[in-house]
C-alpha cells in the first residue's frame, strides 16, 4: 500500500499513519508518489472491491441531491490536470517554541503532483445549490482511531465561493495513475493554496450547508489560528480564533542536502528549490550562504497553472573552505516575506513558514 522511498522516509505517527520526506527528496518539479508526504487522521478504510462503484453523495443546501459514483464522474464531466501543491497545516510545527500539539514536522509536510478529476464546481452545479448554501461539508470513509470517541476522525468544509474555484478538484488520479489509497483513493477532493485537511481522503458525501461547517477539525484549536499574536505558551481564547485559510509564503532548499560534503577549494555551488505562497503568488525567492548579510535573487520557474509551486535556482559563493549554512526566502505577491525566526505560534503550531536552512561543509 504505501509505495515509498522507504530509507529516507521520517514517519512522525504510526496510528494513524504519517510521514514526511526530507526537503533534498522533493527536489522533483512534479513531486513522485513514493515521495509524497502522508497524512492520516484515521485509519486506511478497507481495501475498495471495485473502485468505479465507489459512490459521492451530494446533499443538503441543493435542489438536486446527487449520488454519482466514480464511472459516472469520469463518464459525464469533462476531466481537469492541475500540478498543485499539496501542505499539511502543520508543515514546520517542530520550530515552534515552546513545543505545540501535534507531529513534529520539519520542511517536508508538502508536495507538488498533478492531479486528474472533475472541477468540484462542475458537480454542484448539477446538483443546483440553493440560495442559502454558504459551506460545504466533507465526509470520507476513513475510520475512527481505537479510543477516540468521535465517529469521523476528521470532517472539514470551506466557504462556497472556493469551492467553486477552477482549480478545486474531485480528483481520481494522481501523476497519472489512479489515486493510491493511501493518499484518499479511489476518490479525494484537492484544494489548492489551503491546508491539505480540507482536501478530504476518501470522499464519500459532500453536504452544502448555510453556515460555516463544525464538524471535526472545524471546531476548538483544531485547523484554527489566533487572529491576534497571542504569548507563546499561553491559554487560547477560542472567541478570538478563525479557521486557516490560505497558507503562507514558503521555500525549501531541495538541492544541496543538509549536511553535503563539497570538495575542497569549492567556491561556488548551485542551490535550488521549490516556493509556493497558498492563494497568493511567489514573486521572487532569495539565497543567502552568510547569514542574511547579503543576498542573491534566485531564477524562478515559471508555474504551469495557479497553485503550482515555483522551482527556483542560483548560484552562490563561497569564500573559504569549511562550514557555511544557505538559506531561502521567498517573497509573496503582497510583499510578505518569509520570516528568519518562527513567528504566530499557536496552540497546535500551524502556519509556521520560518526560513529553511541547510549546512554544507566544505573540504
Amino acid at each position: 500500500m504505501l509505495a515509498f522511498d522507504k530509507d529516507d522516509l521520517t514517519i512522525l505517527g504510526e496510528t494513524p499513519f504519517v510521514a514526511e520526506m526530507p526537503a533534498h527528496r522533493l527536489d522533483d518539479d512534479t513531486t513522485p508518489i513514493r515521495r509524497f508526504y502522508v497524512r492520516n487522521n484515521g485509519l486506511v478504510p478497507p481495501p475498495c472491491a471495485d473502485p468505479e462503484a465507489w459512490t459521492l453523495v451530494v446533499d443538503g443546501e441543493v435542489e438536486r441531491p446527487l449520488a454519482l459514483t466514480l464511472a459516472e464522474l469520469k463518464r459525464d464531466f469533462r476531466p481537469r490536470t492541475f500540478r498543485m501543491v499539496l501542505e499539511c497545516g502543520g508543515n514546520g510545527r517542530a520550530f515552534f517554541q515552546p513545543p505545540t500539539r501535534g507531529n513534529a514536522w520539519t520542511q517536508g509536510g508538502v508536495g507538488c503532483a498533478e492531479w486528474t478529476g472533475v472541477p468540484l464546481a462542475d458537480v454542484l452545479a448539477a446538483a443546483r445549490p440553493t440560495g442559502a448554501a454558504r459551506h460545504t461539508a466533507h465526509h470520507g470513509a476513513d475510520l475512527p482511531v481505537p479510543g477516540h470517541p468521535a465517529p469521523e476522525p476528521l470532517s472539514r468544509g470551506m466557504p462556497i465561493a472556493k469551492a467553486l474555484e477552477p482549480h478545486t478538484l474531485v480528483a481520481y488520479a494522481m501523476n497519472g495513475e489512479a489515486l493510491p489509497a493511501v493518499h484518499g483513493g479511489p476518490l479525494r477532493l484537492v484544494v489548492g493554496g489551503w491546508p491539505g485537511s480540507l482536501s478530504q481522503k476518501w470522499l464519500t458525501r459532500i453536504a452544502l450547508r448555510d453556515r460555516e461547517h463544525d464538524g471535526p477539525g472545524m471546531t476548538g484549536t483544531a485547523y484554527r489560528v489566533p487572529r491576534r499574536p497571542m504569548v507563546p505558551g499561553a491559554e487560547p481564547d477560542l472567541a478570538d480564533f478563525r479557521i486557516i485559510e490560505s497558507m503562507p509564503v514558503r521555500s525549501i532548499v531541495t538541492t544541496p542536502a543538509d549536511g553535503a560534503r563539497l570538495p575542497a577549494g569549492t567556491r561556488a555551488v548551485s542551490v535550488r528549490g521549490a516556493a509556493w505562497a497558498g492563494d497568493l503568488e511567489v514573486d521572487r525567492v532569495d539565497v543567502t550562504a552568510d547569514g542574511g548579510a547579503t543576498w542573491v535573487a534566485a531564477e524562478l520557474q515559471p508555474a504551469r497553472n495557479r497553485y503550482d509551486w515555483r522551482r527556483f535556482a542560483a548560484t552562490l559563493r563561497l569564500p573559504s573552505d569549511g562550514y557555511h549554512r544557505i538559506m531561502a526566502r521567498a517573497t509573496d505577491s503582497e510583499g510578505r516575506a518569509q520570516p528568519s525566526v518562527p513567528v504566530g505560534w499557536n496552540p497546535q503550531g500551524y502556519g509556521c513558514n520560518v526560513m529553511h536552512g541547510i549546512a554544507v561543509v566544505v573540504g
